[in-house]
């Protein structure tokens, strides 16, 4: 017998519930866009191009990002960012700034004997440098591979499934990814290779358990063929209530391990799948299914409306039998 932590029979009433949870997502992403006018969007040195300096100070120094930061402008390097890189008894941090390869050398080693002079020994830890053209190559490559996902996906589902449940599908999935940014806007969080990568990793996870559920509504549709399309849907989304918790919780532990175990070089990675596990959870119930309800129910009064459905209106069977078409 499957485990199941739901019981069998369980009747959650979930798309009525669908525009709330799309009214908290608006908010999120209307707040993302609020934000970037005043925090900006902050991009790594992977996207942005510059340098990386990341430099590790004696143990027990007393240093924080302001006093870094005026040392540096005083150093000659003017608009600097400093973040720190690691919670340790020997303080470290992040120091990115613009500028051309040929001056790279000299700025770091003005960075580093100002340090020095203010706070004692300084160590220089790793030195990194992307030109510009190259971090805006990486993002044109990165909002392309986005793109085109939801473009072969949206031609899967149709294929797969029926052209009905293809937009609910790519909805949801851009849904996970505006809002994944939005958060990382709003805690003014960097946007680098790591968190690319996990945007295209949620896309992979949320279109899954999508078509999960897009499988039971079609098999569901086809034994219930007069149950109205909103209580059918409602009835596949409870019986893989289960299946649907099971597996986010599981992806979502293996994602909370890295995040507090896996260092500094994965922790974007991590909180960006940590966030888009749940975000792409819930959308995927409450977006791509809810979609369904209504992009049918338009399309049916589009067919009644311009004679090609036969009667006035569609019936609750005729509904049925349009959606559970492969």
């Amino acid at each position: 017998m499957p485990f199941e932590i739901i019981p069998p029979g369980t009747h959650f009433d979930f798309l009525g519930k669908w525009k709330i949870a799309l009214g908290v997502s608006l908010t999120i992403i209307a707040i993302a866009l609020a934000a970037i006018p005043i925090r900006g969007l902050r991009f790594g040195i992977d996207f942005a191009g510059g340098t990386e300096v990341l430099v590790r100070f004696a143990e027990g120094a007393a240093v924080e990002e302001g006093g870094i930061r005026e040392v540096v402008t005083a150093a000659g390097v003017p608009e600097s960012t400093v973040v720190r890189f690691r919670e340790s008894s020997a303080p470290i941090f992040s120091i990115y700034f613009a500028g051309e390869p040929g001056e790279k050398a000299e700025r770091v080693d003005a960075i580093q004997a100002a340090l020095a002079a203010r706070f004692g020994s300084v160590g220089i830890d790793r030195v990194e440098f992307v030109g510009p053209r190259v971090g805006a190559e990486l993002r044109r490559k990165g909002i392309n591979a986005l793109l085109l996902s939801f473009v072969l996906i949206l031609a899967y589902v149709a294929f797969r499934f029926s052209p009905r449940y293809a937009p609910g599908a790519v909805v949801a999935l851009v849904h996970d990814v505006a809002v994944t940014a939005g958060i990382f806007v709003i805690l003014g969080l960097q946007f680098d290779l790591g968190v690319l990568a996990a945007l295209l990793s949620i896309i992979g996870y949320s279109v899954n358990d999508t078509i999960v559920i897009y499988d039971r509504i079609r098999e569901t549709s086809g034994i219930r063929t007069k149950s109205d399309i909103a209580e059918v849907i409602n009835l596949s989304i409870n019986q893989t209530l289960s299946r649907t918790i099971l597996t986010a919780l599981t992806v979502f532990v293996a994602v909370l391990a890295l995040l507090l175990f896996g260092g500094e070089v994965i922790r974007s990675f991590a909180l960006a799948m940590a966030i888009g596990v749940l975000v792409g959870t819930y959308s995927t119930i409450y977006i791509a299914a809810a979609l369904i309800v209504d992009w049918t129910r338009w399309l049916d009064r589009r067919r009644s409306a311009t004679g090609r459905g036969g009667a006035a209106s569609a019936t609750k069977t005729d509904q049925k039998k349009a959606v559970a078409k492969a």
